[in-house]
């Protein structure tokens, strides 16, 4: 796993603890088995995005101060030039760009996701978290399979859908897709 990774797991460790939650306490409320959250926090299994935003609302705390340890300041209105978004290094298959790091109080996540083409073979990453999730496909094309059905989205295409079910996105045409995520 990232540094970046252990980083956050260790600020959730040093959050829950400072607030004198249990382990199994936290992991009940989150509604996860106390060992899965144990890997969670260990920084040795990465913590789904959505899962994230869970953690940061009972924490009381913003999502960028879990992702970045810095809390954000802006409260009116937050831009982000091309390209300039906070890199949330992740998972190897996708690259995020948190377009809204630096606004307090976000209702919602939004993310640029950059999938890079893989092997045709390769299995696909399979993901689920807390939430509901909106992608709107900015370049490229890409297959997401939700639940076990697969569709593919052009270029202009969107999906919205229930993130606690199982989910992956793979690029088509040996092309990268690049997309906006919106989690809820």
């Amino acid at each position: 796993m990232t540094d970046q990774i252990r980083q956050i797991a260790d600020r959730i460790r040093g959050l829950r603890e400072g607030s004198d939650i249990s382990l199994e306490t936290f992991a009940k409320d989150l509604s996860l088995p106390a060992d899965k959250y144990a890997e969670y926090e260990s920084g040795e299994v990465d913590i789904p995005v959505g899962l994230l935003h869970q953690i940061a609302v009972k924490l009381d705390v913003e999502l960028t101060a879990l992702l970045t340890g810095e809390d954000p300041r802006l409260r009116h209105f937050c831009v982000v030039r091309a390209d300039k978004g906070v890199v949330l290094d992740r998972r190897k298959e996708y690259e995020y760009q948190s377009l809204a790091a630096n606004f307090v109080h976000k209702k919602a996540e939004p993310l640029l996701v950059t999938v890079e083409p893989q092997d045709a073979q390769a299995p696909l990453p399979i993901y689920a978290h807390p939430g509901q999730e909106f992608n709107y496909v900015l370049e490229g094309r890409m297959m997401i399979v939700i639940a076990g059905h697969e569709v593919t989205l052009d270029t202009g295409d969107s999906v919205y859908f229930d993130a606690s079910v199982e989910h992956g996105m793979k690029a088509l045409d040996d092309k990268t897709a690049r997309f906006l995520a919106v989690i809820v």
